[in-house]
């Protein structure tokens, strides 16, 4: 389980690795973030990787100077929307028979089943609302797209979620990230902006279990 260590480390000190990234390489760290938010959103592959404390975090280095925060806004924005298109699209391909997937590595049909749950819960509302939900942030486009939901009415979601998303967690990392409460306690920040975008997943897990129990 090093990886997971790692994985964890590189979650916590997430300023410290992007300023140490933005030195060495300058413009680079655009392209690393853009990438980063884009296979976050649209590969279920990859719902592990950083996604709020990731968008908080750029907004403080670009409080300090270290970045552009309208680029950083803009191009994430960007990279939001198109990978939540890449997602649903191939939802949509592969159709209701991604259920008999079997599970893997790569592909957790536990995930997907609590994203369907969301999705048929709150309706096309969920694709602004997962933003705001790891994992679920991942797999409800995907649902999306399998339930063959319209694209328009999908795009219109998609969009308003992103920009909605972005906005939030940069600015709001540039107005308040180098505070010197919060900068003095940046990890312990972070943490508290993970446990508290995971809540709606884990009361709707309850939901379900509760449910499935009655």
């Amino acid at each position: 389980m090093e990886w997971l260590a790692q994985l964890a480390g590189l979650v916590l000190h997430l300023d410290q690795h992007l300023l140490e990234f933005s030195r060495a390489y300058g413009g680079w760290i655009y392209g690393l973030l853009f990438l980063i938010v884009f296979c976050e959103t649209g590969l279920v592959v990859t719902p592990f990787l950083p996604g709020d404390s990731l968008l908080f975090v750029a907004g403080t280095l670009a409080g300090a100077g270290a970045l552009d925060a309208h680029l950083l806004a803009v191009l994430l924005v960007a990279a939001a929307v198109s990978g939540d298109s890449v997602n649903y699209a191939v939802g949509k391909w592969l159709g209701p028979r991604v259920f008999r997937i079997a599970d893997s590595w790569f592909f957790n049909r536990k995930y997907l089943t609590l994203s369907q749950a969301f999705y048929e819960r709150h309706g096309g509302k969920t694709i602004v609302i997962a933003r705001f939900v790891p994992i679920v942030r991942t797999y409800a486009p995907f649902v999306a797209g399998v339930g063959a939901m319209d694209y328009r009415r999908f795009l219109a979601f998609n969009v308003g979620g992103a920009i909605l998303w972005v906005v939030l967690l940069v600015y709001g990392g540039y107005f308040f990230g180098n505070l010197p409460w919060v900068k003095g306690n940046l990890s312990k920040v972070i943490v508290g902006i993970i446990v508290l975008s995971l809540l709606p997943g884990v009361i709707e897990w309850l939901r379900a279990r509760r449910g499935a129990g009655r």
